[in-house]
C-alpha cells in the first residue's frame, strides 16, 4: 500500500518529481529537502512512520512550532514546501492530507535596493581590470547589471549561448525556461575584451562556462558574493549583492520608460505581479507618470 511507505522514501520520490516534472534546479531541490526534513523529524519523534498517519492536529502543532525567533518568511517557506508535498501525495500517491494553513502568516517581502547611477559607476570603476581575474570580475558585474541576470544564470552561462553578432544572450533560467536578452554595447565591449584577453589566461582546459574561476574551473556563487563585498569596500559603498544589481537593472529600465511587460520578459518572471513587487515603483512616481500620460487635467 502506497500510504505505508517510508516517510523519507516518499520525500525522495517527490524531489525526483520536482526535477523531472518542473525542471527544478539542484539548489531548489535541496531547499525543499531541508524544509520538509524538519517536519519529518518532528513527526518521527511522535512515533509516526507513514504519511497516512499525519492528522490535522499534528499539522497545526507543527505550524505553531514555527514561531519566533524563526523569521516569518522562513516559516512560510517551510509550510509552502510541505503543502507542495501534500498536494503531490494526493495526486500521485492517493494519500489525502489536510494542508497547513498559511493565511495568518503574512509577510512583507523584502525589496532589494536599487543603486543610483553615480554609486553604480563607483562600484564598476573600483574593479581593477589590469589582471585577467579583475577583468573577469568586471565582466560578471556588467552582466548582472547590464542584462539583469540572476547570479546563477551568469556563472552557468555557456559560450554557445552568446550570439556575438546579434548582441544577444539565450539565457536558461528557472525551470529550464529560455529567454532572449539584448546585450548593451558597453557590456558587450567588456565581454569581447574578456573573451580575447583574460579568459584564455584563466582556463587550463576547454570549458563550456563563459565565466571561470582563477584556476579555470566553475565560478562559485560564494566567490561572487565575496568578490562583490571586497569591491564595495574599495568603492566606499555599503553592502551590495548580485541581486541588487539585477534589481537596479529593472528599476533603471522602468525609470527610462521601459514597458513593465517587457521588463517582465527580460527578467524571466512568470508573473507580472512578481515584477511589480520586485521593481517597487512608489506611489508618488506612479502618480506622476499617470498625470503626465493621461489626457485629462
Amino acid at each position: 500500500m502506497e500510504a505505508q511507505r517510508d516517510l523519507v522514501w516518499i520525500l525522495e520520490e517527490f524531489l525526483d518529481s520536482l526535477r523531472a516534472d518542473r525542471g527544478a534546479s539542484e539548489n531548489t531541490v535541496l531547499a525543499y529537502r531541508n524544509d520538509i526534513s524538519g517536519f519529518i523529524e518532528c513527526i518521527e519523534e511522535k512515533g509516526i512512520k507513514t504519511w497516512g498517519e499525519v492528522t490535522l492536529p499534528i499539522l497545526m502543532e507543527y505550524e505553531g512550532s514555527l514561531g519566533p525567533p524563526m523569521a516569518t518568511s522562513t516559516a512560510r517557506r517551510k509550510l509552502s514546501a510541505l503543502r507542495s508535498l501534500i498536494k503531490w501525495l494526493g495526486k500521485r500517491e492517493g494519500v489525502h492530507l489536510p494542508r497547513p494553513e498559511m493565511s495568518r502568516r503574512t509577510v512583507r517581502r523584502p525589496v532589494p535596493k536599487a543603486l543610483e547611477y553615480e554609486d553604480l559607476k563607483r562600484l564598476l570603476d573600483a574593479v581593477d581590470v589590469s589582471s585577467p581575474a579583475g577583468l573577469r570580475d568586471r565582466v560578471l558585474l556588467e552582466m548582472l547589471y547590464g542584462m539583469g541576470l540572476r547570479i546563477s544564470e551568469a556563472i552557468q552561462l555557456e559560450g554557445r549561448q552568446i550570439l556575438w553578432k546579434e548582441s544577444a544572450l539565450n539565457v536558461r533560467g528557472k525551470g529550464e525556461k529560455h529567454r532572449w536578452i539584448p546585450i548593451p554595447q558597453g557590456t558587450l565591449s567588456w565581454m569581447v575584451r574578456y573573451e580575447r584577453e583574460a579568459r584564455p589566461q584563466l582556463i587550463r582546459k576547454p570549458r563550456d562556462e563563459f565565466i571561470v574561476s582563477n584556476r579555470g574551473l566553475q565560478f562559485r556563487r560564494t566567490t561572487a558574493f565575496a568578490m562583490l563585498n571586497e569591491i564595495c569596500v574599495k568603492a566606499g559603498l555599503k553592502h551590495v549583492s548580485p541581486h541588487d544589481l539585477r534589481h537596479t537593472y529593472a528599476v533603471h529600465l522602468l525609470r527610462g520608460g521601459a514597458d513593465l511587460r517587457a521588463v517582465q520578459e527580460l527578467l524571466g518572471h512568470a508573473s507580472i505581479s512578481t515584477t511589480q513587487i520586485y521593481t517597487q515603483l512608489d506611489l508618488e512616481e506612479i502618480e506622476q507618470r499617470y498625470r503626465a500620460a493621461h489626457p485629462r487635467p
